[in-house]
Parts: C-alpha cells; structure tokens; sequence
C-alpha cells in the first residue's frame, strides 16, 4: 500500500471523525478498515482503493445523517489531494462505492469495491459493541425518549436491521460475519436477555 496515503488518511482524514457521534466515530472506521481488507483478499482489487473507501464512508454523518452517504462520498471526491493517489476513474468508482455502501440501499452496489465496503460495514462480530453504539447513538439523536424508550428503540432497531426478515444485507461471503449474524439472531428473538444484556452495556459506558 502507499504510505504517503495512509499517512495523509491519518493525519487529515480520521481526526474528521471526532466530529461525529461515537457509533459512527474512529474505532468504527477502524474496525471497517480491517474487515474491507480480510474480505477484499479474494478479489483483485486495489487495496489502496480499498483502503479509502472504508476511511471516507462515513466522514460525512456529523453534516447529514440521513444522507450521510452521498455527503462522505462528496467530501472525498472534491478533495483536491485525492487526485494525487488515484486517477480519475479511481476516484469515481471510490465515490461510487462510499454511496453505495448503505444497509438500507435497494439494490447491489455498483462495483465490487462497493460491495466490499457494505459488506465491512456490518459490524456485529462484537454484540457488546453493536448494542453500546446503538443505544449512544439513540441517547444523541433521540433525546426526547425515556431510558425504557431509548432501551426499545435499540432492540427494534436490530430486529429491523438484523433480524430474521431485516433489511441489512452483505455481499461478500463472511462465514464469521455468518455465525455472528446467528448469535444476534438468536438474543434478538430472546427479549429477556436481550434486555439483561443490554443493561449490563449500559451499566459499563
């Protein structure tokens, strides 16, 4: 990979991340970093590109949550240092990819880096961390719920989300997200422990 990339990704991108609430902060990026690289290993893909795709996906979400995605995707394509690592195709089908990389997009990404990159983004392998960011991020954006509100919304959430009839999808095969997936599945289903779980994150942030 190019160092001078990572480098400037470091210094001038993530610090962006501060900005935003801490489910969609830089252990999230991070985390999707790591993930778009383990499941980019079988394609022959730029990792460069790779790379990128998952540092910008969600830089915008402090501007425009609802829109989050296209924001990301304009602040990495009109940022002129770009153009000195990736040509312009590259750049259009990075754009492409941090667009596309939404849970609840209605259809399939239009490329494989997008696919990897929407696939990465769901971030479940760590159930404690998925319920710690769903319920943070309800208490910012949400304020006006009771705890017991705010505790609900986080399970209803998940059941639309990840549930046996969710919306979320991946496209790249993940036998570890799989499993994952199962193990969420199965407290979702269980509204007791699901609730004790959940309290026991809360008691620790």
């Amino acid at each position: 990979m190019n160092q001078e990339l990572i480098k400037y990704i470091e210094e001038k991108i993530f610090p962006e991340y501060s900005k935003n609430e801490e489910g969609h902060g830089i252990k999230h990026i991070k985390t999707v970093i790591e993930r778009s690289k383990k499941l980019s290993t079988d394609f022959d893909v730029n990792q460069d590109m790779v790379y990128t795709i998952a540092a910008f996906h969600d830089i915008g979400h402090h501007i425009d949550r609802k829109n989050h995605e296209k924001v990301s995707a304009d602040i990495f394509y009109q940022n002129e240092d770009m153009k000195i690592f990736f040509t312009e195709e590259e750049r259009l089908t990075i754009k492409e990819a941090i667009e596309d990389h939404r849970s609840t997009i209605d259809r399939e990404p239009r490329s494989v880096y997008g696919k990897i990159v929407s696939s990465a983004d769901r971030t479940i392998l760590d159930i404690d961390e998925a319920l710690k960011r769903a319920y943070v991020y309800g208490k910012k954006h949400f304020p006006e719920y009771s705890e017991e509100e705010s505790r609900i919304r986080v399970r209803e959430h998940y059941i639309n989300k990840y549930g046996r009839n969710g919306y979320a999808k991946t496209f790249i095969q993940d036998e570890e997200y799989d499993i994952a997936l199962e193990k969420f599945r199965d407290l979702l289903d269980n509204e007791e422990e699901f609730y004790k779980r959940l309290n026991k994150v809360i008691e620790n942030i």
